[in-house]
Protein backbone atom coordinates (compact mmCIF):
# COMPACT_ATOMS: atom_id res chain seq x y z
CA UNK A 1 0.00 0.00 0.00
CA UNK A 2 3.16 2.09 0.89
CA UNK A 3 4.20 1.69 -2.54
CA UNK A 4 1.17 2.78 -4.46
CA UNK A 5 0.90 5.37 -2.03
CA UNK A 6 4.19 7.06 -3.39
CA UNK A 7 4.08 9.21 -6.66
CA UNK A 8 7.50 9.87 -8.38
CA UNK A 9 8.26 13.23 -8.76
CA UNK A 10 9.38 14.29 -12.07
CA UNK A 11 11.63 17.76 -11.74
CA UNK A 12 10.14 20.80 -14.26
CA UNK A 13 13.37 20.18 -16.29
CA UNK A 14 13.21 16.82 -16.65
CA UNK A 15 9.24 17.03 -17.92
CA UNK A 16 10.72 19.55 -20.32
CA UNK A 17 13.62 17.51 -21.15
CA UNK A 18 11.02 14.36 -22.37
CA UNK A 19 8.58 16.43 -24.16
CA UNK A 20 10.92 18.02 -26.75
CA UNK A 21 12.27 14.44 -27.39
CA UNK A 22 8.77 13.30 -28.29
CA UNK A 23 9.04 16.34 -30.77
CA UNK A 24 9.81 14.50 -33.89
CA UNK A 25 11.70 17.77 -35.10
CA UNK A 26 13.20 18.72 -31.96
CA UNK A 27 14.78 15.21 -31.79
CA UNK A 28 16.16 15.87 -35.11
CA UNK A 29 17.19 19.25 -34.85
CA UNK A 30 18.83 18.22 -31.21
CA UNK A 31 21.16 15.36 -32.72
CA UNK A 32 22.05 17.30 -36.09
CA UNK A 33 23.20 20.21 -33.42
CA UNK A 34 24.99 17.64 -31.30
CA UNK A 35 27.13 15.96 -33.68
CA UNK A 36 27.98 19.79 -35.26
CA UNK A 37 29.02 20.94 -31.89
CA UNK A 38 31.04 17.66 -30.71
CA UNK A 39 33.07 17.70 -34.40
CA UNK A 40 34.11 21.64 -33.59
CA UNK A 41 34.83 21.26 -29.79
CA UNK A 42 36.71 18.09 -31.36
CA UNK A 43 38.15 19.06 -34.03
CA UNK A 44 41.75 18.63 -33.16
CA UNK A 45 41.23 15.23 -32.82
CA UNK A 46 38.75 15.25 -35.82
CA UNK A 47 40.24 17.17 -38.27
CA UNK A 48 42.36 15.75 -40.80
CA UNK A 49 44.64 19.02 -40.59
CA UNK A 50 45.56 22.67 -39.06
CA UNK A 51 43.37 25.10 -39.62
CA UNK A 52 46.54 27.08 -41.23
CA UNK A 53 48.08 24.53 -42.61
CA UNK A 54 49.23 25.09 -45.79
CA UNK A 55 50.41 23.01 -48.92
CA UNK A 56 51.09 24.91 -52.22
CA UNK A 57 50.71 21.88 -54.07
CA UNK A 58 47.59 21.62 -53.57
CA UNK A 59 46.08 24.49 -54.40
CA UNK A 60 42.23 25.09 -55.37
CA UNK A 61 41.86 21.22 -55.20
CA UNK A 62 38.61 19.89 -55.68
CA UNK A 63 37.01 17.53 -53.29
CA UNK A 64 38.89 14.01 -53.06
CA UNK A 65 39.99 11.05 -50.37
CA UNK A 66 42.74 13.48 -49.35
CA UNK A 67 40.64 16.71 -49.13
CA UNK A 68 36.79 15.78 -48.16
CA UNK A 69 35.71 19.37 -49.20
CA UNK A 70 38.91 20.27 -50.96
CA UNK A 71 41.51 22.99 -50.25
CA UNK A 72 41.47 26.80 -51.17
CA UNK A 73 43.78 29.01 -52.59
CA UNK A 74 46.45 28.59 -49.96
CA UNK A 75 45.96 24.49 -49.95
CA UNK A 76 44.65 24.50 -46.56
CA UNK A 77 41.74 22.12 -46.12
CA UNK A 78 38.44 23.26 -46.28
CA UNK A 79 36.89 20.47 -44.16
CA UNK A 80 39.83 21.49 -41.20
CA UNK A 81 38.83 25.25 -41.58
CA UNK A 82 34.91 24.83 -41.52
CA UNK A 83 35.24 22.08 -38.14
CA UNK A 84 37.73 24.75 -36.39
CA UNK A 85 35.87 27.62 -37.84
CA UNK A 86 32.59 26.32 -36.22
CA UNK A 87 33.67 27.02 -32.61
CA UNK A 88 34.11 30.81 -33.58
CA UNK A 89 30.63 30.85 -35.21
CA UNK A 90 28.94 28.53 -32.62
CA UNK A 91 30.64 31.10 -29.99
CA UNK A 92 29.47 33.85 -31.62
CA UNK A 93 26.11 33.10 -32.00
CA UNK A 94 25.32 31.52 -27.94
CA UNK A 95 27.48 34.44 -26.11
CA UNK A 96 25.35 36.89 -28.18
CA UNK A 97 21.95 35.79 -27.49
CA UNK A 98 22.86 34.86 -23.81
CA UNK A 99 24.25 38.87 -23.23
CA UNK A 100 21.76 39.99 -24.90
CA UNK A 101 18.68 38.54 -23.32
CA UNK A 102 20.26 38.66 -19.95
CA UNK A 103 20.20 42.25 -20.74
CA UNK A 104 16.63 42.19 -21.92
CA UNK A 105 15.76 40.41 -19.14
CA UNK A 106 17.09 43.04 -16.58
CA UNK A 107 15.28 45.67 -18.18
CA UNK A 108 12.22 44.68 -19.11
CA UNK A 109 12.26 43.18 -14.87
CA UNK A 110 12.49 47.35 -14.18
CA UNK A 111 9.86 48.49 -16.44
CA UNK A 112 7.43 45.71 -15.64
CA UNK A 113 7.86 45.79 -12.28
CA UNK A 114 7.92 49.73 -11.60
CA UNK A 115 5.47 50.74 -13.98
CA UNK A 116 4.72 54.47 -14.69
CA UNK A 117 6.77 56.78 -15.98
CA UNK A 118 9.90 53.98 -15.59
CA UNK A 119 7.94 52.23 -17.68
CA UNK A 120 7.05 54.91 -20.06
CA UNK A 121 10.37 55.83 -20.61
CA UNK A 122 11.69 52.48 -21.12
CA UNK A 123 9.55 50.89 -23.24
CA UNK A 124 9.72 54.53 -25.65
CA UNK A 125 13.72 53.92 -25.93
CA UNK A 126 12.67 50.15 -26.95
CA UNK A 127 10.74 51.52 -29.73
CA UNK A 128 13.18 53.87 -31.16
CA UNK A 129 15.56 51.17 -30.40
CA UNK A 130 14.08 48.36 -32.30
CA UNK A 131 13.21 51.35 -35.14
CA UNK A 132 16.34 50.48 -36.72
CA UNK A 133 17.29 47.78 -38.91
CA UNK A 134 18.67 45.01 -37.08
CA UNK A 135 21.74 44.53 -39.43
CA UNK A 136 22.28 47.95 -39.85
CA UNK A 137 23.15 48.15 -36.08
CA UNK A 138 25.36 45.38 -36.04
CA UNK A 139 26.89 47.52 -39.14
CA UNK A 140 27.50 50.57 -37.33
CA UNK A 141 28.57 49.38 -33.95
CA UNK A 142 30.97 47.06 -35.46
CA UNK A 143 32.20 49.85 -38.03
CA UNK A 144 32.72 52.06 -34.93
CA UNK A 145 33.84 49.35 -32.40
CA UNK A 146 36.30 47.87 -35.14
CA UNK A 147 36.28 44.41 -35.97
CA UNK A 148 37.28 41.27 -33.50
CA UNK A 149 35.27 38.31 -31.71
CA UNK A 150 34.14 40.73 -28.41
CA UNK A 151 33.07 43.63 -30.53
CA UNK A 152 31.72 41.28 -33.07
CA UNK A 153 29.32 39.83 -30.00
CA UNK A 154 28.50 43.42 -28.64
CA UNK A 155 27.30 44.37 -32.13
CA UNK A 156 24.95 41.20 -32.10
CA UNK A 157 24.10 41.43 -28.67
CA UNK A 158 22.69 44.69 -28.74
CA UNK A 159 20.23 43.84 -31.47
CA UNK A 160 18.75 41.04 -29.10
CA UNK A 161 17.95 43.52 -25.98
CA UNK A 162 14.25 44.92 -27.34
CA UNK A 163 12.64 42.08 -28.24
CA UNK A 164 14.14 40.75 -24.68
CA UNK A 165 13.14 43.40 -22.60
CA UNK A 166 9.41 43.51 -24.24
CA UNK A 167 8.84 39.73 -23.81
CA UNK A 168 9.77 39.85 -19.79
CA UNK A 169 7.55 43.08 -19.17
CA UNK A 170 4.97 41.65 -20.78
CA UNK A 171 5.12 38.45 -18.40
CA UNK A 172 6.01 40.35 -15.54
CA UNK A 173 2.87 42.63 -16.07
CA UNK A 174 0.25 39.23 -16.00
CA UNK A 175 2.39 38.45 -12.62
CA UNK A 176 2.06 41.41 -10.83
CA UNK A 177 -0.98 40.91 -9.07
CA UNK A 178 -0.10 36.99 -8.01
CA UNK A 179 -0.68 36.18 -4.28
CA UNK A 180 3.19 35.05 -3.74
CA UNK A 181 4.21 38.32 -4.68
CA UNK A 182 2.37 40.21 -1.74
CA UNK A 183 3.23 37.48 0.65
CA UNK A 184 6.82 38.64 -0.32
CA UNK A 185 5.99 42.22 -0.40
CA UNK A 186 4.32 41.30 3.25
CA UNK A 187 7.55 40.18 5.06
CA UNK A 188 9.49 43.13 3.55
CA UNK A 189 11.19 41.73 0.49
CA UNK A 190 13.40 44.03 -1.38
CA UNK A 191 12.36 44.98 -4.86
CA UNK A 192 15.60 43.37 -6.44
CA UNK A 193 14.41 40.16 -3.94
CA UNK A 194 10.72 40.34 -5.57
CA UNK A 195 12.33 40.72 -9.06
CA UNK A 196 15.14 38.37 -9.58
CA UNK A 197 14.35 35.99 -6.91
CA UNK A 198 10.66 35.62 -7.10
CA UNK A 199 9.44 37.09 -10.48
CA UNK A 200 11.77 36.55 -12.48
CA UNK A 201 12.11 32.33 -12.57
CA UNK A 202 8.43 32.36 -13.01
CA UNK A 203 8.29 33.96 -16.51
CA UNK A 204 11.84 33.50 -17.68
CA UNK A 205 10.97 30.77 -20.17
CA UNK A 206 9.98 33.25 -23.24
CA UNK A 207 13.54 34.51 -22.73
CA UNK A 208 14.79 31.23 -22.92
CA UNK A 209 13.02 30.02 -26.46
CA UNK A 210 14.03 33.61 -27.34
CA UNK A 211 17.47 33.08 -26.44
CA UNK A 212 17.52 29.45 -28.12
CA UNK A 213 15.90 31.10 -31.70
CA UNK A 214 18.53 34.15 -31.48
CA UNK A 215 21.37 31.53 -31.57
CA UNK A 216 20.55 30.94 -35.24
CA UNK A 217 19.65 34.07 -36.17
CA UNK A 218 22.67 35.50 -34.78
CA UNK A 219 25.40 32.88 -36.48
CA UNK A 220 23.84 34.00 -39.98
CA UNK A 221 24.11 37.33 -38.50
CA UNK A 222 27.59 36.72 -37.84
CA UNK A 223 28.39 35.20 -41.34
CA UNK A 224 26.83 38.52 -42.65
CA UNK A 225 29.35 40.95 -40.61
CA UNK A 226 32.43 39.19 -41.38
CA UNK A 227 31.12 38.33 -45.17
CA UNK A 228 31.97 42.42 -45.50
CA UNK A 229 34.92 42.60 -43.29
CA UNK A 230 33.64 43.83 -40.16
CA UNK A 231 33.20 40.51 -38.34
CA UNK A 232 36.10 38.07 -37.22
CA UNK A 233 38.90 38.77 -39.62
CA UNK A 234 41.31 35.86 -41.55
CA UNK A 235 43.34 34.36 -41.15
CA UNK A 236 41.07 32.57 -38.47
CA UNK A 237 38.65 29.95 -39.83
CA UNK A 238 35.42 31.43 -39.31
CA UNK A 239 32.20 30.48 -41.57
CA UNK A 240 31.22 33.88 -42.79
CA UNK A 241 35.37 34.86 -43.58
CA UNK A 242 35.65 31.80 -45.10
CA UNK A 243 32.69 32.74 -47.61
CA UNK A 244 34.10 36.20 -47.63
CA UNK A 245 37.27 34.72 -49.04
CA UNK A 246 35.43 32.59 -51.45
CA UNK A 247 33.20 35.25 -53.34
CA UNK A 248 35.58 36.02 -55.92
CA UNK A 249 36.07 32.37 -56.72
CA UNK A 250 32.42 31.49 -56.65
CA UNK A 251 31.97 30.44 -60.22
CA UNK A 252 35.47 28.40 -60.74
CA UNK A 253 35.58 26.99 -57.65
CA UNK A 254 32.17 26.25 -56.36
CA UNK A 255 33.09 24.08 -53.58
CA UNK A 256 34.78 27.24 -51.71
CA UNK A 257 31.60 28.87 -50.68
CA UNK A 258 29.05 25.79 -50.97
CA UNK A 259 30.50 24.22 -48.20
CA UNK A 260 30.74 27.05 -45.46
CA UNK A 261 27.66 28.22 -46.61
CA UNK A 262 25.24 24.16 -46.42
CA UNK A 263 27.16 23.74 -42.80
CA UNK A 264 25.52 27.57 -41.73
CA UNK A 265 22.44 26.71 -42.54
CA UNK A 266 22.47 23.03 -41.30
CA UNK A 267 23.52 24.68 -38.06
CA UNK A 268 20.42 27.37 -38.26
CA UNK A 269 17.61 24.31 -38.96
CA UNK A 270 19.02 23.00 -36.17
CA UNK A 271 18.40 25.28 -33.78
CA UNK A 272 15.55 26.79 -35.32
CA UNK A 273 13.85 22.88 -34.85
CA UNK A 274 15.38 22.59 -31.07
CA UNK A 275 13.77 26.22 -30.67
CA UNK A 276 10.49 24.89 -32.01
CA UNK A 277 10.26 22.00 -29.51
CA UNK A 278 11.68 23.82 -26.63
CA UNK A 279 8.35 26.67 -27.32
CA UNK A 280 5.97 23.81 -27.56
CA UNK A 281 7.40 21.79 -24.23
CA UNK A 282 7.47 25.17 -22.41
CA UNK A 283 4.23 26.34 -22.41
CA UNK A 284 2.00 25.81 -19.74
CA UNK A 285 -1.28 25.51 -22.08
CA UNK A 286 -0.08 21.93 -22.86
CA UNK A 287 1.35 20.64 -20.15
CA UNK A 288 -1.32 17.87 -18.65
Amino acid sequence: MKKEKKEKKVSLFAETLARIWENGGARVGTVLFLLIVIVCVFAPIVAPYGPNDMDLTAMYKGPSLKHLFGTDGMGRDQLSRILYGGRYSLALGLCAAIVGSGVGAFIGSFAGYFGGKTETLIMRLMDIWSSLPSMLLCILISATLGAGFTNTVIALAVGNVPTGVRLIRGQILSERSKEYLEAAESINCSKSTIMFKHMLPNVISPIIVDMTMGIGMNITMAAALSYIGLGVQPPTPEWGAMLADARTHILNYPYLIMFPGIIIALTVLSINLIGDGLRDAMDPKLRK
